[in-house]
């Protein structure tokens, strides 16, 4: 009975990795589409089909849930701000792939952790000692390679990308502080704002699409809704400590789409501000796993 047991926890917690693991590749792909859309219609214009792709995926489980559960939520200000939050992060990281090849844009987006870190230690009182601060500002030295300071820093993609990447880890605290929100009810929200901000943004710059081109656009929407449902159920499935570090995935995945796809090749400096955050990043994840998982005796204090 115990090998029957431990055997099910296994193929359980293999199967949360597998979703994991194809949940990245199609925010991969969704990425490198959403690339190949904004070369030719408008951030505004993909946002609202994108939008409405969305709610092929969402509507029936809007329905299954009920539509009074989307506005009997928790902590409203809060939602707000990760609704704010959360279209300001898909809006500029189209705005800047417009113009960055995929792997440069993934790589700001790939400090997403090391921010939720430092912010996490203000607005949710989760304790850091020196050596994570110490992984963060290595983090933020691994960005700021990346930014190439002496042009790039200054130009107005590399700033979308860099500020998307930040409200990207602001929504990411917020949803830990709204844990008791469905996540139907969370992305129902964020996806009525970017649509609301879609149809804003779109206005003067709509441009005549084939079919081919809004069947593209609904399909980023459909495609982005079941990448956030097979990462939340792998979630579900498996430790978040074994998972969080699959997603540095997603920078492979965003090379080689825009290799494939664009002929974008990644120089020297993206990838050593890349290797820079991703070393960073997964120190980060390695210590917060041995403070949750292992007696307080066992572990070096963050503090000392």
């Amino acid at each position: 009975m115990k090998r029957s047991a431990v055997a099910v926890s296994s193929n359980v917690i293999l199967t949360g990795v597998l979703l994991m693991l194809l949940g990245d590749f199609l925010f991969a792909l969704n990425d490198a589409m959403g690339k190949w859309l904004v070369a030719s219609f408008a951030v505004g214009q993909v946002l609202v089909i994108r939008s409405v792709g969305a709610f092929i995926v969402l509507g029936p489980m809007i329905i299954r849930q009920g539509t009074r559960q989307l506005f009997n939520v928790e902590h409203k200000g809060q939602q707000v701000m990760r609704v704010i939050m959360t279209t300001c992060d898909v809006s500029l990281f189209y705005a800047a792939v417009a113009y960055l090849p995929l792997a440069d844009v993934m790589t700001f987006y790939m400090a997403g952790p090391i921010y939720v870190a430092a912010l996490s230690h203000f607005f949710l009182g989760e304790k850091i000692g020196w050596r994570r601060w110490l992984a963060v500002f290595i983090g933020f030295a691994g960005v700021v390679v990346a930014l190439r300071p002496s042009s790039a820093m200054l130009s107005l993609p590399s700033l979308f990308g860099l500020t998307g990447s930040l409200a990207f880890a602001v929504t990411l605290v917020m949803s830990r502080s709204l844990r008791a929100t469905s996540d139907t009810t969370l992305v129902t929200w964020q996806t009525i704002a970017a649509l609301i901000a879609g149809i804003i943004l779109s206005i003067g710059h709509w441009r005549q699409a084939t079919l081919l081109d809004y069947s593209g656009m609904l399909l980023l929407g459909v495609v982005a809704s079941c990448a956030h449902l097979l990462i939340t159920r792998s979630l579900k499935l498996a430790p978040a400590s074994l998972l969080a570090p699959l997603q540095y995935t997603l920078l492979i995945w965003a090379i080689v789409l825009g290799m494939i796809f664009f002929d974008d090749v990644p120089d020297m400096q993206i990838l050593i501000g890349a290797a820079i955050i991703v070393v960073a990043g997964l120190f980060i994840f390695h210590r917060k796993n041995l403070r949750d998982t292992i007696t307080p005796d066992a572990v070096p204090p963050d503090g000392h």
